[in-house]
């Protein structure tokens, strides 16, 4: 942890920088980084005695690096950073960065529950290459985080990261949605340019797409199962776990929307929704990293307390894959 006068010190040091820093990200003068495109959240492999497998994660990295992917997500959800010490979670972007093509974006995510550990968090993944810093609500006391005390947060946290900011809403673990008040008052900032919303609730989606419309503000999917909806409604990408295992299929859909042809993303989205499910909400990571296992990839065990699927899991695993034809 900073101690109060390093605190104070990066805290004056990055509002001072902060105008340079977002123009030095512009695609154009006065205008925010594109974040649009795929991006699989890669996972942390971990050996048989549950230390980070660097070997296997760069070898993961090379094989998704030949899919037309905007770029990655790291220490995401599906990168079990809660898991994972500080030093470890910071050690993980510095590899991927080296590893990964420079022309793909590095969106790491830096969220912890202070807001303190959060600026100190993306300051430091910043500095081991992170292009952007994807900021999780914090949710221990998620009876107090009112609109007011995230609005708060967020900026805050904005104010002092050195690289560009996207909010990122993930219920399902934090039972706590951003909500969209605080999301369109969080979009004027000029160092938050965008997104993720992992809800699936469409029409939340829209809204907040359609509320945010006059800023320079970009809404990424946070699931495959309804990224063809999220482009409908002017989503401009997705993060996509399913992306680790069918990445050339997820740009397919992605190609097809933005070209309008949407009969043929309709048919291609039925076809991803099942598959969707069974890595995300049905058999969360351990699914997805065992989907990994049978694609070619390196899956691996889990960390505890997370554990193994149970055979019974894996055969549903198996027809949920094969009943869409990709097994």
């Amino acid at each position: 942890m900073l101690g109060p006068q390093v605190w104070s010190s990066v805290r004056q040091g990055l509002s001072r920088s902060l105008s340079r820093n977002v123009r030095g990200w512009a695609s154009g003068e006065g205008k925010k980084v594109d974040i649009a495109g795929i991006y699989p959240p890669v996972t942390t492999p971990f050996t048989a005695t549950a230390e980070v497998d660097y070997g296997k994660l760069e070898e993961n990295l090379h094989k998704l690096g030949t899919f037309p992917f905007r770029g990655f997500v790291v220490q995401g959800s599906n990168g079990e950073f809660p898991f994972l010490t500080s030093s470890e979670r910071l050690e993980v972007v510095s590899r991927v960065r080296q590893v990964m093509p420079k022309n793909k974006l590095l969106l790491a995510g830096s969220g912890c529950e202070s807001t303190q550990a959060t600026v100190e968090m993306t300051v430091s993944m910043a500095q081991v290459g992170a292009d952007a810093a994807m900021v999780v609500t914090p949710c221990y006391y998620r009876g107090r985080m009112s609109s007011a005390a995230l609005i708060h947060h967020y900026t805050k946290v904005a104010d002092l990261s050195p690289i560009p900011v996207v909010l990122y809403s993930v219920p399902a673990n934090t039972g706590l949605d951003l909500p969209v008040d605080a999301v369109v008052t969080l979009s004027q900032h000029p160092n938050i340019v965008g997104m993720k919303d992992s809800g699936g609730d469409v029409t939340r989606i829209g809204l907040i797409v359609h509320k945010t419309r006059k800023q320079d503000f970009q809404v990424l999917a946070g699931s495959a199962g309804f990224l063809m909806a999220s482009y409908a409604l002017g989503a401009v990408g997705g993060v996509c776990a399913l992306a680790n295992v069918l990445g050339a299929q997820v740009c397919q859909l992605e190609r097809l929307c933005l070209t309008r042809q949407w009969e043929d993303a309709q048919k291609l989205q039925h076809r991803l929704i099942e598959p969707n499910a069974a890595v995300t909400r049905r058999f969360g990571i351990p699914g997805l990293k065992k989907m990994m296992d049978w694609f070619g990839y390196y899956g691996g065990p889990c960390r505890a307390p997370l554990q193994e699927l149970s055979p019974a899991e894996e055969e549903a695993l198996r027809m949920d894959f094969t009943s869409n034809g990709w097994l």
